[in-house]
């Protein structure tokens, strides 16, 4: 016997789930409805079927195939048009030639079929219907049967003063192949509102046969979410993959969970899971493979579907998780919701009960949602963020994305053009950094290959002949599940933005180029590099005047790449060190905290009578330094130092420092004739202005610092080399240029701001301020008489951020919130 799967609905009351999903794929328990199905007809010895598809039909046809894994043989029949029911049926016609059942791909069942082809070969019938009694029939159509079984008539989707049984029909027929003589071909033709009538009014042999067991129309989100709880509850009969640790309680193959997790009540946990301590499962919950919930996240009565990622702290009450969906740290979802395929969900953002997201939206950090959001364009967020591309290892951020990226890079470079590349220490680094090299190749561009290097040092090599461009894979600061993929130019800083837009329309539009096989690039490894970064370091100092002043220093490597090259360097300038961390480690990096670190080194100083400490990061890329009297000296502070120092030893008249800098810093600067040039907060701006002639030195705000003169980009080592030569050359211990700055008084305030709106707060800005001076070099700069004030939107994050600098720390903290008060009233 054949039995005919109708899977042909498109499922638009299941939607966002079945925005881009047909509704038998939907995950039941982790696999699809229409996989029940077939284990359904096999289990009653029916293993040839005949499968109706029309919406999204490919995406049955490849997971299925011929059948033969599922134990059985599978034919399908496509409908270029609706055709209803019957019609859908009809059109596989040529494949049913002796009698069939005819069940829906999208309900989940296990009722008795052999029982209900028995009564239709008993009746002799030439049509039988599958019958369950239900609480609530109104949804359904109502069958009313005499006691032989044989139906008297049909009541469609009833009103309660119609109710006359609590019979209806399931969709599950067993019919004869003279049924088709009832069907017309080529239109819509339903069996419940135009067949089964006809039977009735010939008097055919019509019956109906009441079924056992569970039988459940997966029709809505509601009905979605109870199925699964009935699956757990035992009140179905179906396989749910993996192991049953106890009652209600299935583990995939592959999946881990932590001791300190907890999980209460049923649960169905999906293949290669990972769920961190202190997280929380509550019961009726199902994980589909390959979710990943981090600590303290609360997740209870919520299905979640395959490849799902739930960061730190979510909270979740009554929802469905679309694919691939991307819950950021604090997120909370109330009861109803439901997220379709790919969404992104920012960090803290709020979404209300019954809310509907479609697939691929993305909802801003910190946002409270209270409506649904349908089908505008596709919230996607931009391949570049401030660094680079970044995002979660192996979420965000797999091998096929990195070799997409490579290859839409490398399109923008001529073929057999040659790239550098290296990484940090990490796992995923390296993983990633592989792909990125294979992308590379496939596009024809050659890769040299530092593997474990710093981010100075690869700039360095970047910026020699033998290459044109640059990239460098590591795991982004203070986050260990995050990776960086920044990308040099061929003078070894950043790419520009228009660089950006570029590669990310190509990425977009996957328009890389691919080359012959004799074409493909080719992997060397850079000889000598580190000797000739040393070499060139070590001379862009006076080695003379710092070998005189006997330097006695505490370095702390940061487990960084700086412990292969600064003990080379700094064993040339004749200094006494002691290296802290002086080796690369994968757990260090991880473990690396800036503070912590400080404060260790600072305690070395004060015991060993060092004139000097230093804590340089992982990357190489930026400084912390610490006092002879083991003080840590803060980054406004140290940048402060090194212009106070540097402005009279400049190859150069100008120094450029960042728009939201402080005033004292032009002050230092001019006392020795130095001007000082602003430049957009950005690393790519202050790089770009650190290459032009004629600047000397660039520092931004968080540690790092720029000699144009040795490579204009940073780099921790030569910072801290410059400033031996600095320190030496003006015969002082950093503790004494310390305390000759002047007093700095800053304040800092953020304004969540909804990314539609920032232009308005720009453009308002301005106009409120157009009886004062402005800067417009980067956001909105209002010079007052006392100080001024910063407004600056964030390039990732929907936020305003406010510096503010007065002539005493209460001025600046009154105009940093006078103007977040300004901000607030815009966006009201």
């Amino acid at each position: 016997m054949k039995a005919v799967i109708m899977a042909g609905g498109e499922g638009t009351r299941l939607r966002p789930l079945t925005s881009n999903c047909p509704k038998p794929m939907l995950p039941l328990a982790n696999r699809p409805m229409m996989e029940h199905i077939i284990e359904l007809l096999r289990g009653h010895g029916i293993d040839e079927v005949v499968v109706t598809v029309a919406f999204l039909a490919n995406q049955i046809r490849t997971y299925f195939g011929d059948g033969s894994e599922f134990g059985v043989r599978m034919v399908y029949a496509t409908e270029d048009q609706p055709l209803g029911t019957a019609g859908s049926v009809r059109n596989a016609m040529a494949e049913l030639d002796e009698r069939f059942l005819v069940i829906s791909g999208d309900v989940l069942t296990d009722i008795d079929l052999t029982k209900i082809v028995d009564q239709h070969e008993e009746k002799k019938a030439l049509a039988t219907i599958g019958l369950v009694a239900v609480d609530n029939p109104l949804e359904f159509g109502i069958v009313i049967t005499r006691a032989d079984g044989s139906i008297e008539r049909f009541l469609e989707k009833p009103t309660w003063g119609q109710v006359f049984s609590d019979t209806i029909n399931t969709g599950i027929f067993v019919l004869e192949p003279e049924i088709f003589d009832y069907i017309d071909p080529d239109r819509p033709v339903d069996f419940s509102s135009d067949v089964f009538p006809k039977l009735l009014a010939d008097g055919r042999p019509l019956f109906g046969a009441v079924a056992e067991g569970y039988w459940e129309d997966v029709g809505t989100l509601e009905a979605y979410v109870s199925a699964h709880k009935d699956v757990m509850d035992g009140k179905v009969r179906v396989t749910v993959p993996g192991f049953e640790l106890n009652q209600g309680v299935w583990l995939g193959e592959g999946a881990e969970v932590h001791p300190e997790a907890v999980i209460h009540g049923a649960a169905v946990i999906g293949e290669n899971c990972r769920i961190e301590a202190g997280a929380q499962i509550g019961d009726y919950t199902v994980l589909g493979n390959n979710v990943r919930v981090r600590g303290e996240a609360d997740i209870n009565r919520t299905v979640i579907h395959e490849n799902a990622y739930i960061g730190e702290g979510v909270r979740v009450r009554g929802a469905v998780i679309g694919r691939a969906s991307d819950l950021r740290k604090g997120a909370r979802l109330d009861d109803g919701v439901v997220l379709g395929d790919e969404c992104f969900i920012g960090e803290g953002a709020q979404i209300s009960a019954g809310v509907k997201i479609y697939p691929f939206k993305t909802v801003e950090r910190g946002a409270i949602i209270n409506s649904s959001i349908i089908w505008e364009s596709k919230g996607a967020r931009s391949l570049f963020g401030r660094t680079g591309v970044a995002g979660l290892a192996n979420v965000d951020i797999t091998p096929e994305l990195a070799a997409r990226v490579a290859m839409a890079w490398a399109t923008t470079l001529k073929k057999n053009a040659t790239v550098i590349t290296s990484r940090d220490s990490s796992r995923a680094s390296r993983m990633l950094k592989r792909a990125f090299m294979a992308g590379l190749n496939a596009s024809g561009v050659n890769v040299l290959d530092l593997e474990v290097a710093s981010v100075p040092v690869t700039r360095f090599l970047t910026h020699q002949p033998m290459a044109v461009a640059g990239i460098t894979i590591r795991l982004v600061a203070g986050d260990s599940q995050s990776v960086v993929m920044r990308f040099f130019d061929g003078d070894g800083i950043d790419v520009t933005e228009d660089a950006q837009r570029k590669i990310e329309r190509l990425f977009n539009r996957e328009d890389f180029r691919r080359v012959l096989a004799s074409e493909i690039g080719d992997i060397g490894f850079p000889p000598r590099a580190l000797e000739q970064y040393t070499a060139a370091l070590g001379d862009t100092v006076d080695l003379a005047a710092v070998r005189a002043a006997h330097f006695k220093l505490v370095v702390d490597y940061g487990f960084g790449s700086t412990s292969f090259v600064m003990p080379n360097v700094l064993s040339k300038l004749g200094a006494d060190v002691l290296g802290v961390n002086p080796y690369a480690s994968t757990t260090g990096i991880i473990g690396f905290d800036r503070d912590e670190h400080a404060a260790r080194v600072g305690t070395l100083v004060r015991a060993s009578g060092a004139h000097l400490g230093a804590v340089i990061d992982p990357d190489g890329e930026h400084l912390t330094l610490i006092d002879d009297g083991g003080d840590v000296l803060t980054d406004s502070e140290a940048r402060l130092a090194f212009v106070s120092l540097v402005s009279g030893h400049l190859l150069g008249d100008r120094i450029a420092l960042p728009v939201n800098t402080s005033r004292v810093a032009e002050q230092l600067a001019n006392r020795r004739g130095v001007k000082v040039q602003s430049t957009k907060t950005s690393t790519a701006a202050l790089m770009a202005a650190a290459s032009e002639a004629g600047v000397g030195f660039a520092a931004s705000d968080d540690g790092g610092f720029i000699l144009p003169g040795f490579l204009p980009a940073f780099d921790a080592g030569a910072a801290l080399v410059k400033m031996l030569e600095l320190l030496a050359k003006e015969g002082m211990r950093l503790s004494a240029v310390r305390e000759s700055l002047p007093r700095v008084h800053l304040a800092h305030e953020e304004v969540v701001t909804p990314w539609e709106q920032k232009g308005l707060v720009m453009r308002s800005l301005v106009e409120l301020s157009k009886d004062r001076r402005l800067e417009l070099i980067d956001g909105v700069k209002v010079l007052h008489d006392d100080g001024w004030v910063l407004a600056l939107p964030d390039p990732e994050e929907p936020v305003t951020h406010i510096w503010a600098e007065g002539d005493d720390q209460a001025t600046a903290t009154q105009l940093a919130k006078e103007y977040t008060r300004r901000i607030r009233q815009m966006l009201r």
